[in-house]
This record gives structure tokens, sequence and C-alpha cells, in this order.
């Protein structure tokens, strides 16, 4: 799996065809059965950091198989720094693909609901850029083509079967309102990307991990989890923001699955705090312009005009914080 190939073995197979031995593993994601094949127990084990332990996300209609191939190559990069280079993003006769260099990179077809991923042995030594930049980006960007679900920058909290979408800008404070909602009782069903169908405005996400800035510590009262979050790992953003990547499958957190929306929350920015939390009432007419400039990709997808008819039929306010989340979120869960 790590050793250069022969020059024979170019000639008599230059695409790398034949089948090396390999292993399944298979998991249902946002609403579909994913299967990942791969020769490499190393990004098996990635995808099952990822995903082993979610609750089972099953949505309406006809649920073909979404394959995933990983692919492991040599180690060889001339990387510089504390992380790989940046992904470039390509597409072009119906392929959808992200670059990072010539051995790693996905490559994604939407009509035959496959994606192939390639990785190479430096890249193992940042398994965060592996699962998200990687592993994440095919898996989320198939499951979202095969099903025309709509891709959302943003948090879902929920009770009850019912879901909140929670978006704002970077900073204006969802990860915090997701952590403080779940450590309250509420379902979490995604942090920072939540995908909807269009018609029936039912959400799903992958409620695996979640991103807090220290600074996130000082909200909580409780000393047990204080302890759980202090003593997750820490990640570092491309931003350079450095955060607690937790583990919401070992923790106290509810997670949930898919939920039906029963409103949208424009959180407002971290400068328009007061000292009382405040729900402002949006609109419903002004939802779909306010939603397409906040979310510009997910506007320029196919199926965007269908959401930005039905979002209308949401409850829409803007969230002004108070002092403590807590507060915030007791104004959330009487619109749950």
């Amino acid at each position: 799996m790590t050793s250069e190939p022969q020059a024979s073995d170019l000639l008599a197979d230059p695409f790398l065809e034949r089948p090396a031995c390999a292993r399944t593993a298979e998991h249902w994601i946002l609403g579909r059965c994913f299967r990942f094949t791969s020769a490499s127990e190393a990004l098996l084990a990635s995808v099952e950091e990822a995903y082993a332990g979610l609750p089972p996300h099953v949505l309406p209609g006809d649920s073909p198989v979404l394959e995933v191939e990983l692919r492991l190559t040599p180690s060889h990069s001339e990387w510089t720094g504390d992380e790989p280079p940046c992904m470039h993003m390509q597409s072009g006769a119906g392929l959808l693909c992200g670059v990072v260099d010539a051995a790693n990179y996905v490559v994604i077809s939407p009509e035959t609901m496959r994606a192939l991923v390639v990785a190479s042995g430096d890249m193992l030594a940042f398994p965060y850029h592996l699962r998200y930049e990687l592993i994440e980006f095919a898996v989320f960007t198939l499951a979202a083509r095969a099903q025309g679900l709509i891709p959302l920058h943003g948090a879902c909290l929920g009770l009850d079967g019912r879901g909140l979408l929670i978006v704002g800008a970077s900073g204006a404070g969802k990860s915090t309102l997701a952590l403080q909602g779940l450590l309250e009782g509420l379902d979490l069903l995604a942090e920072d990307a939540v995908f909807v169908h269009p018609e029936s405005l039912r959400a799903t996400g992958v409620p695996n991990f979640l991103h807090v800035r220290r600074d996130g510590l000082a909200w909580l009262d409780d000393e047990r989890h204080r302890q759980w979050i202090a003593g997750s790992p820490t990640i570092r953003r491309r931003s350079g923001v450095e955060k607690f990547e937790i583990d919401l499958r070992k923790g106290p957190a509810r997670l949930a699955g898919p939920l039906e929306l029963a409103g949208i929350v424009f959180a407002a920015p971290a400068s328009a705090a007061s000292s009382v939390a405040k729900l402002h009432p949006v609109d419903s007419h002004d939802v779909p312009a306010r939603l397409a400039a906040e979310q510009a990709y997910a506007a320029s997808q196919p199926a965007w005009a269908d959401f930005a008819r039905t979002s209308t039929r949401l409850s829409a306010f803007e969230l002004v914080r108070g002092q403590h989340p807590s507060e915030s979120i007791r104004l959330l869960r009487q619109l749950l």
C-alpha cells in the first residue's frame, strides 16, 4: 500500500485499476448509506473516527448506496509549515474535484454516486485536515448532490423532532449556542453544516464533533462539563484559531436524528450583545434574500429556488445574545 509501484506495474496497469485487497465499512450519513472501501486500515480508521456511533439519518426517497473509495499513496511531499497546502476546487465533464497536490485529491461523480479520495502517507500526520478537507468533502458533496439537499453553513438544535436552523457570520456564537443547548438538554443535529431537503424542510447533519474556543469554558458552571471539554484535543483552523474538538459521542450530548425545521434564527454578531437576550421577528418575505446574502454557495445550487420558496413557511427571528448563553437557549427552547 505504501511502496512505489514498479515500472512493470505501471506499464501493465497505468491507471491503477487493478483492485487491491480491500475492506469495506458502511455508515448511514446525511440520509444515505455510504460504503467506504479501502486497502488502507489507516484511512478506514479515519472514517470510523468521523462516523462511527452516529444516529442513523434516513431521509425519504430512493436510497441507493453511495460509494467512496479511499486510496493511500506513498509519502513524498515537500510541504513546509504546520499544515498541508490549501485545497483547490475544479469541475468539468460531470466531475467535481478538490486538489491539494498530485498525491492528495478528491474526485466526485454525482451522476454515478461515487467518489475517490486519494491521500498520501504525509496526510496521515494531519488527521484533522484528512478528515475534514478530503473525507468529509467527499461525503458532504456527494450526499448533497445525490439528494438535491441545500448545504447551509450553520448550526441546528432540536427538541421532540423539531429543529431550529441557527445561521450567522463567523464569530456570531453558533458554536457557543450549540454547546450550551446540548448541555441544557436540547438535541444537537449539527454545529457547522446543516443539509436541508428543499421541499420537506427536513434537516440532516453529522453530530460527531463540536468545536469551541477556550474562552467558551467561561460559561460552563458544571465542573464535569469543564473537564470533559478541557480534556478534548485541540485543532487549529486554517485561520489560525485554535479550538477544542469535542467528541459528542463520548459525553452527555443528545444527538439528533433528522429534524423538521420549525424556524430560522439569525444570530447577531458579538458586538450586538446586550445585557438581556432578545428575539426580534423577521418578516418571512425577507428570509430568502437574507439567507442568500449569508449563504452564497447554497444560493448557487439548483434547488435553491425551491428552498427559498418553502423557507417563507418558517418562523424567523434575529437573536441578540445576552450576558450568558443560557439566556439565549431559554428563548430558543420557547420557539421549539
